[in-house]
């Protein structure tokens, strides 16, 4: 069973006593930033010059500097800029001003993984990656809560590095739920898989597919989206709570038993090999190739399919049906139980 760690498994006097830079203060970024602050961490915030997070990091009360001064000044410099631009600001910026024995933390081990960044030796390689976005991070913080983390250590030129680690993690508030170790090529592997194959792009195709059978059958497109996309939430509530078993609780016993019948059907044993073809280029790097290769000529592959996306004849409806609703959504509208038997 997986060892999980706990606050009382770590001490947090480790990171109080280093000067953390946290480099880029968008959704990670602004959560570890605060979370570490308000747990008696001295912090301060890397960006460029013109960044528009600036003005949010300097009336949160943080001195920002640019990358290369907040590197320069730090023990522990914290990378939490997009996937796409860690290398050319660790290239630019970082490597030159890192000081012999820091610490690197990054919240995804992309660049790591594939070797678009190589720390210099001596210096400690870690990973702390919280399991929610960063606003629900810094939010279950002030609450008293926390989110799960998981945690890796690439390098550990120190011999303290897992130490060090732990600390940070329960400074920003993820052990009070649990850590668990993991490695960064596991983080970045099923990371990248779960977005793609079902979080995301899995998801995303099959709300698609769906309200495209019932449009072309003659249903009403409102119909179809109320179906397919609008009633997701539900689900997917249930199934965070307790699992498949909930869900499939607190649905009506017809739907459970289309469930067993007919999703074999729709995901049949061909898309699990898909999904192996999927897994195969995130492990050999052929994704993230595609990905960086299309990021350095300007994205327009990027572009175009996010156009695409946009265009699409459900998300239109959507826009529509939104501004005609009556009522504000909330989460308690679909996990106060009224679905339960």
């Amino acid at each position: 069973m997986t060892d999980i760690v706990y606050d009382a498994d770590a001490d947090l006097s480790l990171i109080q006593g280093k000067k953390v830079a946290v480099i880029g203060y968008g959704s990670q970024g602004h959560a570890h930033a605060l979370n570490l602050r308000d747990s008696g961490v001295e912090v301060k915030i890397g960006l460029k010059e013109g960044s528009k997070s600036r003005q949010k990091a300097e009336e949160a009360g943080f001195e920002v500097l640019t990358p290369a001064d907040a590197t320069a000044w730090a023990d522990v410099v914290v990378i939490l800029t997009p996937d796409q631009v860690q290398r050319i600001v660790y290239k630019d910026d970082i490597a030159p001003n890192l000081k012999q024995g820091a610490t690197l933390v990054f919240g995804h081990g992309f660049n790591i993984r594939y070797g678009y960044i190589e720390a210099p030796e001596g210096v400690d390689v870690s990973l702390v990656a919280p399991k929610g976005p960063g606003h629900t991070v810094r939010r279950e913080y002030e609450a008293g809560r926390g989110v799960p983390v998981i945690v890796a250590v690439e390098v550990d030129a120190s011999g303290s590095a897992w130490d060090l680690a732990w600390s940070y993690s329960k400074a920003i508030g993820g052990l009070r739920s649990g850590g668990i170790k993991t490695t960064f090529t596991e983080e970045t592997e099923t990371d990248l898989f779960g977005e793609q194959a079902v979080l995301c792009g899995g998801t995303s195709q099959l709300i698609q597919y769906g309200f495209e059978t019932l449009v072309e059958a003659g249903y009403q497109p409102q119909i179809a989206y109320f179906e397919v996309l609008h009633e997701l939430k539900l689900i997917v509530d249930l199934i965070w709570e307790g699992g498949l078993t909930k869900q499939r609780w607190s649905i009506s016993d017809t739907a459970e038993f289309g469930d067993y019948v007919s999703g074999p059907r729709v995901i049949s044993p061909e898309v699990k090999e898909n999904m192996k073809a999927v897994l195969a280029d995130i492990q050999d790097g052929t994704f993230a190739k595609r990905f960086i290769e299309d990021q350095d000529a300007g994205a327009p592959e990027f572009q175009a399919l996010r156009e695409k996306g946009e265009g699409h004849p459900v998300e239109a409806t959507g826009r529509e049906l939104r501004k005609l609703f009556a009522w504000k959504q909330a989460d308690s509208d679909y996990v106060d139980g009224s679905a339960a038997r």
